[in-house]
């Protein structure tokens, strides 16, 4: 499970400066120039950069084995594209082909409608296609499509991504209402309760199947008796074929997305040659292996030995991995993270990981539902090197991986903060004026910027490290896809959230000498439910309800604890100055009451309880209130700042000899985001427009 990035005016620190000296690698800053984090901003988008920083004491070895491994991340880049929409690759490389000349119309009668195409292909490159990142509501190009036609009439038809024997006229036909049509295709992900959650999405997980014959399918193929199940569905599209049957076209070299997955394999074969230990070897040949069958038992063997691989320095996630574009929670998206450990902030989020069964031991769920022994739980801080598919341009905070249950109980799992990245974040949003605007008092707004950044971070340590790592599911009961089904990862995502909750203000953090204070707890739950209850509604459009499983989570914990606790006023919403705050009054009653909903989470998850379980979403983690929901996106407008954020990659270079071997890796840090996606698109371009 990942974490994304809190919204920018959610949990992450007011006022945090950098932590790590300035990176001497090479980079395309101007010399002499301060390393600038914020890039530009534009929609509801900021583009941020990162450094890489300890980077350049690496041995030679260990950079060419992660130029390996960003090689390998990036040529998977067109198969999240592909599995977002059908229509994606034909949409980016049209916008890629008519970059140049719309370039050039940027001044003069044409400049409104040149910039507002612009700003569109900025959005379908950080979404990864046609759907927001967050909300997958479809978005539209601003400029006219006489506009649009024009610059495809006029260009160079064989820059243009045209089927065999398809006209230019043919072509516009058929893209124009793919891009301008707001009832083609609106949705890449519908959550709505009581419709057909396949019929009704656009991703590319299915195609000529209904919600009811794809649950059917399974129903039929997953003994939930199995205790140690294969991720069904993870690596394969969901068809019907010629004869009106069923089947999976598997994800492998040599199936569905073959040549992307050849580039994959190749590169990850280059990564054996220099890899650091035993242990890392085996789970890149386990990986690799996986890419070549699309056997999902070799899947769950490599994430036994990437679990094992404690010992590398260098660490790489890549994979089909999270469930949150398929509707029915089977389907991942392709993603990777290429990092190296980060030795001296691994300190604070290993004391955390040391002291599992000692959080299990005491957590508030119910005796049959906790572990008795908790192994394996292997937790650091991360140095992100480059991120694709799915974890960029925007990118999660922390990771807890494997998905698979039964992994996690018999063999453990590696949990990690993206430390740069988290501090890239901090620095992004030191002048936002979000704090000021909406934390209601001097003392909440001290508070936050003394300790919000702290607070944040241990936050996202115990979701990761003991969040997702707790709890166990009773034998037979099956896993949450098929038992929770649509809710699985809203529930799962508000547990682990609850568990961080509840054990921030714990003496035992004090003991092990992550918190100096109360006040990081207070802090957090300031910033928690200012985020649930206010905040958050700035991603969504005014009349939308909550769809997004992580928006859903802390509204629903948000909304619960405060209805929950209205006898005792432990949680208000209050009114001043004409503006709406949230006042927590009574902070350790408030603790409690997280720690009654983490009960019934874990029950709900471990007796696989799906009517409660859609119970407590569709009634505190749906609905908006659209008067609050006016009133927050006014108050917002004003701070003119976007709400999502994500980042130009790092680029590496490697330093060849006479003979072609490579002697040295360096960084470059680009800072210009189209000029990016335009060379990604030409050097990863792997796969055909349909595939």
């Amino acid at each position: 499970m990942l974490l994304p990035a809190a919204l920018l005016l959610g949990s992450l620190s007011a006022a945090h400066g950098a932590t790590h000296p300035p990176v001497t690698a090479k980079t395309t800053t101007p010399p002499g120039d301060e390393f600038k984090v914020v890039s530009e901003q534009f929609a509801d988008l900021r583009i941020l950069r990162y450094r890489v920083p300890g980077f350049e004491t690496l041995s030679a070895k260990q950079k060419t084995l992660l130029y390996y491994l960003y090689e390998a991340a990036l040529s998977g880049r067109d198969i999240i594209y592909d599995q977002n929409y059908k229509h994606n690759l034909r949409v980016r490389r049209t916008l890629e082909a008519l970059w140049p000349a719309n370039q050039k119309k940027l001044t003069g009668a044409t400049a409104a409608d040149a910039q507002k195409l612009a700003v569109y292909a900025k959005r379908v490159w950080f979404s990864n296609g046609i759907h927001h990142h967050y909300s997958t509501r479809k978005f539209l190009p601003e400029c006219s499509q006489a506009y649009f036609a024009g610059l495809v009439r006029a260009a160079d038809p064989k820059t243009l991504p045209l089927e065999k024997g398809e006209t230019v006229d043919k072509f516009l036909a058929f893209i124009t209402p793919v891009m301008f049509d707001p009832n083609v295709a609106p949705k890449k992900v519908n959550q709505v309760a009581g419709q057909d959650l396949i019929q009704t999405s656009a991703t590319n997980f299915y195609e000529g199947v209904t919600q009811a014959e794809a649950e059917a399918y399974y129903d039929k193929k997953i003994d939930k008796k199995d205790p140690k199940p294969i991720s069904y569905g993870l690596n394969s599209k969901l068809v019907k074929n010629s004869a009106g049957q069923i089947e999976e076209r598997v994800w492998s070299s040599q199936g569905m997305y073959g040549p992307s997955i050849g580039k994959i394999v190749y590169w990850l074969n280059k990564a054996l040659t220099v890899t650091e230990t035993p242990e890392q070897k085996d789970a890149l040949t386990k990986l690799v292996a996986f890419y070549q069958t699309g056997d999902l038992k070799t899947w769950d063997a490599y994430n036994i030995a990437w679990v094992q691989d404690t010992k590398s320095l260098v660490d790489v996630v890549n994979g089909f991995i999270e469930v949150y574009a398929d509707p029915l929670g089977y389907r991942a998206s392709y993603e990777s993270v290429v990092s190296f450990k980060d030795l001296e902030a691994t300190k604070r989020i290993k004391a955390i990981g040391d002291q599992a069964q000692w959080f299990e031991d005491h957590s508030t769920i119910l005796p049959q539902h906790k572990k008795k022994n908790v192994v394996g739980i292997t937790a650091k801080v991360i140095t992100v090197v480059v991120e694709s598919g799915d974890a960029a341009p925007n990118t999660p905070i922390g990771i807890n991986l494997p998905n698979a249950t039964w992994i996690r109980a018999a063999h453990g799992s590696k949990s990690v903060n993206l430390g740069n990245i988290v501090e890239a974040y901090d620095v992004a949003s030191a002048t936002s004026g979000s704090l000021d605007e909406f934390a209601r008092t001097a003392e909440e707004k001290a508070r936050a910027r003394q300790y919000g950044a702290l607070a944040g971070k241990l936050h996202t340590d115990m979701h990761e490290v003991i969040g997702h790592a707790s709890g166990q599911i009773n034998p037979g009961v099956g896993t949450t896809k098929e038992t929770l089904k649509s809710y699985a990862s809203a529930l799962e995502e508000g547990r682990a959230d609850l568990v961080a909750l509840y054990y921030l203000p714990d003496a035992k953090l004090q003991e092990i000498g992550v918190v100096n204070s109360p006040d990081v707890a207070k802090a957090e739950y300031d910033s928690y439910l200012r985020n649930g209850l206010i905040t958050q509604l700035t991603r969504l459009q005014p009349g939308e309800t909550v769809e997004e499983a992580h928006m859903r989570n802390r509204q629903m914990v948000s909304k619960w604890v405060l209805e929950h606790g209205k006898a005792d006023k432990v949680v208000e919403m209050v009114q001043e100055n004409g503006k709406t705050y949230v006042k927590i009054n009574d902070y350790a009653k408030l603790r409690t009451l997280f720690g009654e909903l983490l009960r019934e989470l874990q029950r709900i998850t471990s007796e696989g309880d799906y009517a409660a379980g859609k119970n407590l979403i569709e009634t505190y983690g749906v609905q908006v209130d659209q008067a609050l929901h006016k009133e927050v996106l006014e108050r917002y407008r004003k701070l003119n700042i976007a709400p999502y954020q994500g980042f130009i990659q790092p680029k590496l270079v490697p330093v060849m000899s006479k003979s072609g071997a490579i002697t040295d890796v360096k960084v470059e840090y680009p800072t210009n985001f189209a000029q990016q996606m335009l060379e990604y698109g030409q050097k990863y371009r792997t796969l055909p427009n349909y595939n």
